[in-house]
């Protein structure tokens, strides 16, 4: 068995693709294109990024159902 090492990029790059080979699943590339700049992730790092971001800024609070109207 063989070791590979990957290295990382000098700057986040897209992913390439071979439009030839595969099937066309035009849900795919809409729901990428149509997302905002801010969710499309690159990489699973940036997306557990955003992930533990939003964890953070989350907040919760306990309402008596008699004040819901």
């Amino acid at each position: 068995m063989s070791a590979t090492t990957i290295l990382p990029s000098a700057r986040p790059v897209g992913f390439r693709i071979d439009p030839s080979r595969g099937r066309r699943d035009a849900r795919v590339s809409s729901e990428w294109f149509s997302r905002p700049d801010d969710e499309r992730y690159l990489s699973l790092a940036d997306l557990h990024a955003a992930t533990l971001a939003r964890a953070e800024r989350a907040t919760a609070r306990t309402v008596e159902s008699r004040a819901i109207r």
